[in-house]
């Protein structure tokens, strides 16, 4: 991790994505006060899940998990986060600690706002706060058909819904088929819900299938339409 120069809000393109987008001139100074920047290399951690937060991080670029850890002790990736996303504002905004740990997945840059004057923005900007609103109302939407997924779905019909929310997250790279992020299997386990060994064998089935094609910790999507109807069969 080293400290970057902090680039100004007003001249950042992850803002446009992010519940800041219509921030006036004058608030946008008032968000880069006290702001930090850090870039973050690939496996470091951003936060802790237990901890108490002191401010709000804004993905300025780069991939980043969100995972929580159950009480068997494996890791439960609960969300994938990239440019112009927010972390940690369930926190502040609860008075509680993070529910969840942040770690880089490949080399990403973040800002960090800090709690106070994050605070007397939402207080003051009620758009901004219906902003915040709507990314509550989403996630809990998310978590309630994950949960869903998880208890009636088949771990390969898990399996491709995991990659279709990759590819949808992340993009593609300029072949149009490879997903934009070098992901572990273990990691893609955590999304599905299964075991590293049941996501690897689960794998080799889509490529010997031609849904996919893999390639170290790259995987190209060859046939969406039908990797779409396996993610939703039974719905």
């Amino acid at each position: 991790m080293k400290t970057e120069q902090p680039i100004s809000c007003s001249a950042c393109s992850a803002r446009f994505n992010s519940i800041f987008k219509e921030l006036k001139s004058d608030e946008l100074e008032q968000l880069e006060q006290g702001k930090s920047c850090k870039q973050y290399d690939k496996g470091e951690v951003i936060f802790n899940e237990g901890a108490y937060p002191r401010g709000l991080f804004c993905i300025q670029s780069g991939k980043i998990k969100l995972s929580q850890v159950g009480a068997d002790g494996k890791e439960q990736i609960v969300h994938l986060a990239h440019d112009g996303d927010i972390m940690g504002y369930r926190a502040i905004l609860g008075e509680d600690t993070y529910s969840c740990s942040a770690m880089a997945l490949e080399e990403s840059k973040v800002c960090f706002i800090p709690k106070p004057h994050f605070n007397n923005l939402i207080e003051k900007n009620s758009k901004l706060t219906l902003q915040i609103v709507h990314l509550l109302s989403d996630e809990l939407k998310q978590a309630e058909r994950k949960i869903t997924s998880t208890a009636q779905q088949p771990v390969k019909n898990r399996l491709a819904q995991s990659l279709l929310a990759l590819k949808k997250n992340y993009g593609v790279e300029t072949d149009n088929k490879t997903i934009n992020i070098s992901i572990k299997r273990k990691e893609l386990a955590n999304l599905a819900g299964t075991t590293r060994e049941t996501a690897t064998r689960l794998l080799y089935e889509m490529q010997e299938q031609k849904l996919i094609e893999l390639s170290g910790k790259k995987i190209k999507i060859l046939d969406e339409q039908l990797l779409n109807i396996m993610a939703n069969a039974g719905h």
